[in-house]
């Protein structure tokens, strides 16, 4: 098993984060594997083991065809494992990658031990905060990290700067927040965990957590905490690629993500100006909002302008 280290950017698509239908499921990896512009795909339900039966099966098929797309797949574990039924699941997981020769990426630190010796990615969901602790997951055998998306630039460019191995960045997508054993989606239509019909399937997108006063705060995807707003780092494509980023992750989300393909891949190449790609996003973005906060030491949910020609200069919340 190799993992590709070419200079050159690339861009990569996470895992779906949400319940969607089987069918839905299959045609947007349909269109993925035909059309969009991404070099790795990342595959597996993450957030909740109960949903698994349903995307499982559909797996063969839609690697099949992701690989016959000419995409790099990489099988992602579980961000948090909490039964000995799903830590099983987990080993056997992992386990099965490696006899197809599939690369795993770890969501957790149970995962990285697993894979220690082996060669793997890091996922977001593992705390890479400083260069000690990114070496000790490179010692265990990480070939690729995909860095925590609240990490500000300075932090960001410092880990580049002292990466032995290729760094990734979540560039579009809620930004997961955090991961419990409650399901919030079952709480918040009145039921338990065991029997919870599967809320979360009505929700495409996650669904908006409000405060009191009525402002939309938080959303919530089953057990996982998102931001409400959509992060979006095209405008910052080009001094994260000066920084010596590589690889820039695409999030699922229920709208046309080949575009929104295209559009990173034209910024990344060169082929399209900013502000021309920025005015696309937001024509594609219908009620989802933007943000860039955090990239550059603010609140996550802010969103910063005249970013690409240097350090911001506005922001709005």
């Amino acid at each position: 098993m190799s993992i590709q280290t070419n200079p050159v950017p690339k861009l990569t698509l996470g895992p779906v984060l949400f319940h969607w239908p089987a069918e839905r499921m299959q045609d947007f990896y349909a269109r993925i594997a035909d059309e969009a512009p991404v070099d790795i795909v990342y595959l597996g339900e993450i957030v909740c083991s109960k949903r698994a039966p349903f995307f499982d099966p559909l797996l063969p098929d839609i690697i099949e065809r992701l690989q016959r797309g000419g995409k790099e797949v990489v099988l992602s574990s579980r961000a948090l494992v909490m039964t000995a039924r799903e830590a099983r699941l987990a080993a056997q997981q992992i386990d099965g990658a490696g006899e197809t020769g599939f690369a795993v990426e770890a969501n957790d630190l149970g995962a990285v031990r697993q894979l220690a010796g082996q060669p793997h990615v890091i996922g977001p969901y593992v705390n890479v905060y400083n260069e000690g602790t990114l070496n000790y997951l490179v010692r265990q055998g990480a070939v690729r990290v995909c860095l925590p998306p609240e990490l500000p630039g300075e932090t960001v460019s410092a880990l580049a700067a002292a990466a032995p191995v290729p760094l990734e960045v979540l560039a579009f997508g809620r930004m997961p927040l955090a991961i419990s054993a409650r399901c919030f989606h079952a709480r918040a239509e009145g039921l338990h965990k065991d029997s919870c019909r599967y809320a979360c399937g009505a929700d495409l997108d996650g669904r908006t957590v409000h405060t009191l006063d009525g402002e939309a705060f938080l959303a919530i995807n089953g057990t996982q905490t998102l931001s409400q707003t959509c992060l979006n780092l095209i405008g910052e494509l080009p001094g994260l690629m000066a920084a010596g980023i590589r690889h820039f992750r695409l999030s699922p989300q229920a709208l046309d993500m080949v575009a929104v393909g295209r559009l990173f891949r034209a910024v990344l190449d060169g082929d399209m100006p900013v502000e021309q790609a920025e005015a696309g996003l937001a024509a594609l973005a219908g009620d989802l909002r933007f943000s860039n906060g955090f990239i550059h030491g603010r609140e996550g949910r802010a969103l910063l302008t005249a970013r690409h020609g240097g350090a911001a200069s506005q922001s709005a919340a």
